[in-house]
């Protein structure tokens, strides 16, 4: 029996070691994971694989919601409570994060910038946060700017955010031809529903009808395994689609 639990170790460590090439981080964490196949894999799962996940994103995405169903105002107040008490980088970048949630993304975009003057000028959180805050005020080119700054310094950060924003930043600047370049890359490398549905919507949006309605069959395969949560978790993006997809119809 203790063999078998140690070819477990084992193989759970080689699942890490490919996510680890896979996504060109640093080699000494194979070193790590087949040094210390049990320990390694769990600091390697917290340290770097859960944040990046997509289970991740999907429960800070609900209870988000959850907590913005019960009280659309509070994360607003005491993010600015927060930062008014301890001005630090962090209180401040999670004051631009919650007036970006707001609706207010030239405010936001205000607060990452004022991050982005400081010691974290390089940090990628920041650097995506205002990315998401241009991108969301309508300026392409200023959000494409940001998420190439972050490939180039950590090409395995949060790659598949970085991959998504930088195909709807493309979009958003008309520069279609590196728009479906990057959502293609991203559809292919991680295959995420949230990744298909925006393609899908871009390519309606630019009049690609084939391109479109191919993905809404793949999408449509996907949403009849689909549980009550995970609907009521998409229903934003599906009710996105449906209407891109009906402007393409007209």
């Amino acid at each position: 029996m203790p063999f078998v639990g140690l070819g477990l170790h084992v193989l759970v460590a080689l699942f890490f070691a490919v996510d680890v090439v896979r996504n060109g981080r640093q080699l000494y964490w194979l070193l790590i994971l087949f040094s210390f196949p049990l320990l390694g894999s769990i600091v390697y799962f917290f340290a770097i694989y859960l944040p990046g996940s997509r289970l991740e994103h999907s429960a800070r995405k609900a209870s988000a919601g959850v907590a913005k169903a019960l009280d659309p105002g509070r994360e607003l107040r005491e993010a600015k409570q927060a930062f008014e008490l301890t001005p630090t980088a962090q209180n401040q970048m999670r004051l631009a994060n919650a007036l970006l949630e707001e609706g207010s993304a030239e405010q936001a975009i205000a607060q990452f910038e004022a991050c982005l003057k400081g010691p974290f000028a390089n940090d990628p959180e920041i650097r995506l946060g205002a990315a998401r805050a241009h991108l969301a005020h309508g300026n392409g080119k200023a959000a494409i700017e940001l998420l190439l700054a972050i490939r180039k310094q950590r090409a395995d950060y949060r790659q598949e955010d970085v991959s998504l924003l930088l195909a709807q930043a493309y979009a958003r600047a008309e520069l279609n031809t590196e728009a479906q370049a990057e959502f293609a890359f991203v559809v292919e490398r991680f295959g995420s529903i949230e990744a298909k549905i925006e393609y899908a919507i871009w390519a309606a949006s630019i009049g690609n009808a084939d391109l479109a309605l191919n993905l809404k069959h793949e999408i449509e395969q996907s949403m009849r395994h689909w549980n009550k949560h995970t609907r009521q978790l998409n229903k934003e993006l599906t009710r996105r689609l449906d209407a891109a997809l009906g402007k393409l119809g007209q």
